[in-house]
């Protein structure tokens, strides 16, 4: 792996009417894809009943398999999720959304969860030594389900206080979509961490998305992101807002590689319109380190805004040299090390005569492992490059995550175990070499109030 991977997308909808709720599920999900490609679900609220299907693939494959869709439509409400995973693994009991039973048999509350709770084990444990039996072979997610459900049947179905007694028991990342008692509720935990907006289809439709691209694949207008700790609860009569703690105890520390990465470029995070910050940084790389070139590429498709930055304040042409396949995805295996070491070859692939000779900057989202950067060198130089100015659009990572993103181990992070960036400019056989440092990110971002901790190894949560 050498990308970060953000473990999943969370998608909710829910209306007074009844809606074509399969087809808006489909789209809200589909337009999440980026953020989970291992599988996907969905749960449906109809005529009072919750209905889930879910299994391993991608959005649209996944669809194709659903033979009785007919079920699944005119509902009031769903949620979904695709998945990438971070704890528990890749095992199917694993793949969201979970759900609860009554003693009858009956489903009552559906749930799905994006991030990463560092005290899940010993709650779970704790659970279990109640008598509470759980189907996961281990997911934090199960464990937000658990509590909610336990709490709402010692406070008379109560959504709101049981979701304000959940949260002081879990530690953590978390964005929540649930349903329950024909009601939908969101909440986010009290640092914003990871990401969940809201938004409306008409007076009666409400939408919940990881991302704004998820509201716009449905018609839906965004209305703003959840605040850290909020909680929004919904039902046929009304809209309701809280929060979990006084308002002076939350903080909002929204994932900085949310806009680096993860987001897709044409959603806002917290009102920031993500294409705007990478070519921001592009543009700041240009200021922190100007170089005479002849061209610059982008590695697609995250780095591709950050090197239009950099052509844009620097004048050096952009051109899309770097072809992507768009058809490999991430799933896609090959058995032995050699074959995987030239995969590179199979995802991206130079137009020879506009790099031949020529003096290249190449720009990407960050260096993670390393190896793709490397290999993309090779490949540069095989083609004939007369120089490499090597850009990264964020600092040097030197530390993994906790906190709901798969990340490598940090003796595996290339710069953790190469500090100084004139070895890494030797490592990678380049002419030159640039982080976009800590300062133009802060800039870049309007503030402090992100989780660094990649870049830092200080996280808001310990």
């Amino acid at each position: 792996m050498d990308k970060f991977h953000e473990e999943c997308g969370v998608f909710g909808i829910y209306s007074s009417l009844k809606i074509d709720i399969f087809s808006f599920i489909q789209s809200g999900l589909f337009s999440l894809q980026h953020r989970g490609q291992e599988a996907c679900g969905f749960s449906i609220l109809k005529n009072g009943f919750i209905f889930t299907y879910k299994s391993e693939g991608l959005v649209l494959d996944f669809f194709q398999k659903i033979s009785n869709y007919k079920k699944y439509c005119n509902g009031n409400a769903a949620i979904g999720h695709t998945r990438y995973s971070t704890e528990g693994g890749k095992n199917k009991k694993n793949i969201q959304p979970f759900f609860g039973k009554n003693l009858c048999g009956k489903t009552i509350i559906s749930i799905v969860h994006n991030g990463n709770l560092i005290n899940a084990r010993n709650t779970r444990k704790k659970l279990e030594y109640e008598g509470i039996n759980f189907v996961s072979a281990y997911s934090d997610s199960e464990v937000i389900l658990r509590l909610i459900q336990k709490n709402l049947l010692e406070n008379n179905n109560n959504l709101e206080k049981s979701i304000k007694k959940t949260v002081l028991k879990i530690r953590g990342a978390y964005s929540v979509v649930v349903l329950v008692n024909n009601k939908i509720a969101a909440f986010r935990d009290p640092n914003g961490i990871r990401p969940l907006c809201y938004g409306f289809l008409d007076e009666k439709t409400y939408i919940f998305s990881s991302e704004t691209c998820g509201i716009d694949a449905v018609g839906g207008t965004y209305i703003r992101d959840l605040f850290p700790g909020e909680i929004i609860i919904i039902d046929n009569d009304s809209i309701q807002f809280s929060m979990m703690n006084k308002m002076e105890n939350l903080k909002n520390r929204m994932c900085s590689f949310e806009y680096i990465y993860f987001s897709r470029p044409d959603s806002l995070i917290d009102n920031l319109n993500v294409y705007k910050i990478r070519e921001k940084s592009g543009e700041k790389l240009y200021e922190q380190y100007p170089v005479n070139a002849d061209v610059v590429i982008g590695v697609p498709d995250s780095g591709v805004p950050a090197s239009i930055g950099y052509a844009k304040a620097s004048g050096i042409p952009f051109k899309p040299i770097l072809i992507k396949n768009k058809y490999i995805g991430r799933s896609f295996i090959l058995p032995e090390k050699k074959i995987r070491e030239k995969m590179v070859n199979l995802k991206l692939n130079p137009i020879l005569h506009e790099i031949k000779g020529k003096r290249i900057v190449i720009v990407d989202d960050s260096i993670v492992r390393g190896t793709t950067s490397k290999r993309l060198i090779d490949i540069l130089k095989k083609s004939g490059a007369k120089e490499i100015h090597f850009r990264s659009a964020s600092p040097p990572i030197i530390a993994p995550c906790h906190l709901g993103v798969n990340t490598p181990r940090k003796k595996d992070l290339f710069s953790y175990k190469n500090i100084d960036k004139n070895n890494i400019k030797i490592i990678l056989d380049v002419d030159s070499l640039e982080f976009l440092s800590m300062d133009n990110l802060i800039e870049i971002l309007g503030g402090k109030n992100y989780c660094f901790g990649c870049f830092t190894e200080k996280y808001p949560i310990s």
